[in-house]
């Protein structure tokens, strides 16, 4: 049923909880790929009409280290994983994480993502918003969401 799984990692522990689950579904159904992809967001900081008083090098520079760091990230996560059977790979992507990552399983025949949700709910997910619900309302791949240990149901 399930042969390309997409995971969206943002490198925080709680993000990683979907792992257990990721690694049942890779054995249970003979998954044959697993990527796991970080995206990182493009910042557009002003002050004023300048970027953080960076000049054009200085930001490409600090830019280049935000997608070194992210392709170190998931190096270092799929070394400690071990998902017998299935070709794990890593990507980093540029964009709006929700759209970029819902754009980015539709082009590239994904089968299933799976993504933690935080459970926030009240004022926090109304400032913050949600990447794992708006993942699951804009991919047409369908979409796991795990909830994340700890989390606070609120009404």
């Amino acid at each position: 049923m399930y042969t390309k799984i997409l995971v969206p990692l943002d490198g925080s522990e709680l993000a990683e909880c979907v792992l257990p689950q990721v690694e049942a579904i890779t054995t249970g159904c003979q998954v044959s790929t697993v990527e796991f992809v970080r995206v990182a967001e493009p910042i557009e900081i002003l002050d004023g009409e300048s970027r953080l008083a960076l000049n054009e090098e200085q930001w490409r520079q600090f830019e280049k280290n935000r997608i070194t760091d992210a392709e170190q990230y998931l190096a270092q996560l799929v070394q400690r994983l071990d998902f017998k059977g299935a070709q794990l790979e890593t990507k980093v992507l540029i964009g709006k994480a929700a759209d970029t990552l819902a754009d980015y399983a539709d082009k590239n025949d994904f089968d299933l993502i799976v993504i933690a949700t935080h459970g926030r709910s009240g004022i926090s997910r109304w400032v913050w918003g949600s990447v794992a619900e708006r993942i699951l309302r804009s991919a047409c791949v369908p979409v796991l969401m795990v909830r994340a240990p700890g989390c606070v149901i609120g009404t």
